[in-house]
């Protein structure tokens, strides 16, 4: 009651200030134009068209005739039914376990929760196998399932109700362990009732998307067009085998860091620069050294082990690129969770007698699973949505981001475009909702504040040697990678002529416009920064220290767009804004200009800053505002004189965070960017796609060095201007 009420008074005096309505109406005005509406305008453009109205023709010239009209009626039906009986039989499970003296009997509430994990796992499982093997005994008895009758439609239902009961049961039992369900005040019983809904509504659509997916791969292997489900294959091995390695890598990483005493200094600088790596360096560097050190003209392969004809394009490129670029991201995800776990637990594990393994097996990873889990699926995202790395070492082997820029640039299909971009952010999308609702909330649940004391770091050399070999040896190759570039800039000729010379930093200057190139991407670049950092500090404030209704709407939107592969938000502002909002030619005069590409760096970076802030905010103590509030200082005050600076470690952060991203893209501006502007990263991809790879290291040296010096600057102004500055000289 007391809570309703100090929520309510909280949104009254939200509602008086000027200030602060105006800048949340003109917040969710930014949001639904360049987040929402491009979004919307694909999706429309793949299923209307001026002269048939509504049609799945787009989706059937890519998938096969009738392939998509007769896939999207079996998934709803099949979806919604499933969810239904699932959903209900989860609420009754639920109910009764929070109203029932005792709950449930023990050995139910346990069966449960194991068959939570374990049915969807199982589930998960044949439909990757179905997926990757079309022709196999898998996908041949889904397809025959799938293609049945009623009979079979009503078994299919049945089978995924019973794979989804037990996980609705563990959704909703959440919702209500911390409720009470016997209350008659009715906002309590309101809020009860909406997060159920959530949860059964979030459920609903990963059930339809994850059906319609199948059904359309299912049928369009057997009876439509393969092209496209091979780009769909494609993507979800090379996504699937990148989740998996980066993570592996990642946890191994950030257990020896965290576990292990590392002896030498070197090995912790090793760390440190291999975490930083793959932020300040444009998305495909990669794969510029991947093919110099293990093409037909590799250093390694031609030159050390005498191989002439090897070839490093296609899968198994693409794979180790990108887990090479992505593992650092997991490495920094579990670090912060190893950190976080209370050495108590393990420590009395092994007094009681328990080796090390089976601690780690017992103890320390079921804490870390939902972590994994998360780590997996941001991986998957960034691998599915990577669109530089496949353009340069791709070869032939065709994915989805890929194909979907061949058939705007190369068919002029914008259309056919709008449908595969709309199946790509199906995917992607999925994910998100996975991840973000579920697996976020999870490892917050299972790791909360710090460790309760230091950790007794593993000493024993039949550990700590192995571990920090293997590290070592890897951290070195991902370095050994970043130096290729450099070198690359410096010889005559790579893999013929290694005499040093410097013609191709002078033929970059005065040969290819690098001074335009570097100029506009540092100018753009230099006004997103800011607008980002401030954006995302707003954003920020509000989510944490405001109550209002638009809250979650505006929290939610604000990291849409690290779900959005940079080519599907490309092809959205192209058809949003071509030809003005809604055809109207409003905001028409945005596209084609440097402020488009000015908003599509912002929005890119958005959920970075954004999630960094939050972090800030929740560890400052509401009394500091209410002081100032209390003093007569207005919202706008408060916010620049008291919250502004106690994050001015966070801001600084997320500002050079928000350059190094927006002058190291290249998915999302490379169908944007028109011939008055010359951006880096777009000649970077243009010399490597010529095999001029002279030409394109000189260009990614100079941005690798102007990123690192960005960051370093960042360090510097932090350590003697910063919040921790002030704090220690206090001290």
């Amino acid at each position: 009651m007391a809570r309703g009420q100090g929520a309510a008074l909280d949104r009254r005096k939200l509602l008086a200030d000027p200030v602060m309505v105006t800048t949340i109406v003109l917040l969710i005005t930014f949001l639904a134009i360049f987040i929402l509406y491009p979004l919307a305008i694909l999706l429309v453009d793949s299923f209307y068209s001026a002269e048939t109205g509504v049609t799945s023709q787009f989706f059937s010239g890519i998938f096969g005739e009738n392939v998509f009209s007769r896939a999207l009626g079996k998934a709803l039906i099949i979806g919604l039914l499933a969810t239904l009986i699932a959903a209900a039989a989860g609420f009754a499970l639920a109910r009764a376990e929070n109203t029932a003296d005792g709950g449930l009997a023990p050995g139910l509430g346990k069966a449960l929760s194991f068959l939570s994990v374990a049915l969807p796992l199982i589930a998960v499982a044949a439909y990757v196998i179905a997926v990757f093997d079309s022709s196999g005994p898998v996908a041949r008895f889904l397809q025959r399932a799938f293609s049945g009758g009623i009979g079979s439609g009503a078994l299919i239902v049945l089978v995924e109700a019973i794979v989804l009961a037990p996980l609705c049961y563990r959704m909703f039992d959440g919702a209500m362990r911390y409720s009470n369900l016997t209350t008659t005040n009715a906002t309590e019983q309101q809020t009860l009732r909406n997060k159920l809904l959530l949860k059964a509504a979030v459920t609903a659509l990963v059930v339809f998307a994850l059906n319609l997916l199948l059904i359309v791969f299912l049928d369009a292997a057997l009876y439509g067009k393969r092209s496209f489900i091979i780009a769909i294959s494609n993507t979800l091995k090379v996504g699937f085998l990148v989740g998996i390695l980066s993570a592996a890598i990642g946890l191994l990483f950030a257990y020896v860091e965290v576990y292990v005493k590392v002896r030498t200094k070197f090995m912790a600088g090793l760390f440190k620069v291999v975490s930083m790596l793959p932020v300040v360096s444009p998305p495909f560097v990669l794969s510029l050294s991947m093919i110099m050190l293990f093409g037909k003209a590799g250093i390694i392969t031609r030159f050390l082990l005498h191989i002439y004809d090897n070839n490093v394009y296609g899968f198994w490129g693409i794979a180790i690129v990108q887990t090479m670029t992505f593992f650092p991201v997991c490495y920094m995800m579990f670090r912060g969770l190893l950190k976080n776990i209370d050495p108590s637990m393990e420590e009395a594990a092994r007094d009681m007698g328990a080796s090390r393994f089976r601690v780690f097996t017992s103890v320390t990873l079921p804490l870390l699973l939902p972590g994994i889990g998360n780590a997996f699926l941001v991986t998957f995202i960034e691998s599915i949505a990577d669109f530089a790395n496949p353009m340069i070492i791709g070869g032939s082997y065709d994915t989805l981001a890929t194909t979907i820029y061949l058939q705007i640039t190369g068919a002029y299909d914008k259309n056919g475009a709008c449908a595969m971009a709309v199946v790509l952010l199906g995917i992607t999308m999925v994910m998100f909702m996975v991840q973000k609702y579920y697996l976020e909330s999870k490892t917050a649940a299972t790791l909360t504040g710090k460790a309760s004391r230091a950790r007794m770091l593993i000493e024993d050399r039949s550990v700590t040697t192995p571990l920090t070999i293997l590290c070592s040896m890897m951290a070195l190759f991902v370095i050994l990678m970043y130096i290729c570039v450099p070198f690359g800039a410096l010889f005559k000729t790579w893999g013929y002529d290694f005499h040093l010379t410097t013609k191709w930093f002078v033929q970059v200057f005065k040969k290819y416009k690098g001074l335009k190139a570097f100029k506009d991407s540092f100018v753009l670049s230099l006004i997103a920064a800011p607008v980002t950092a401030l954006l995302s500090m707003i954003i920020s404030y509000l989510v944490v220290k405001k109550k209002f209704k638009a809250k979650g709407f505006i929290e939610f939107t604000s990291m849409l767009a690290m779900a959005v592969p940079g080519t599907v938000l490309g092809i959205g502002y192209i058809r949003g804004f071509a030809g003005g909002m809604f055809r109207t030619g409003f905001l028409q005069g945005l596209y084609g200009t440097g402020a488009i590409l000015v908003i599509v760096f912002v929005v890119r970076s958005l959920p970075t800053g954004t999630r960094s802030g939050i972090s800030a905010l929740r560890q400052i103590d509401k009394s500091i505002e209410e002081s100032a509030y209390d003093m007569g200082a207005g919202s706008l005050k408060v916010f620049t004189s008291v919250t502004l600076p106690l994050i001015k470690d966070s801001f600084l952060s997320g500002l050079v965070t928000a350059f190094v991203r927006s002058i190291t893209a290249i998915s999302a501006i490379i169908l944007l960017v028109t011939p008055s502007f010359l951006l880096i990263t777009v000649q970077i991809n243009e010399f490597a796609e010529k095999g001029s790879f002279g030409i394109a290291c000189a260009f990614a040296t100079i941005l690798i060095a102007i990123t690192y010096g960005s960051v370093l600057l960042m360090n510097l102004i932090i350590k003697y201007f910063g919040t921790s500055r002030k704090i220690k000289e206090a001290d």
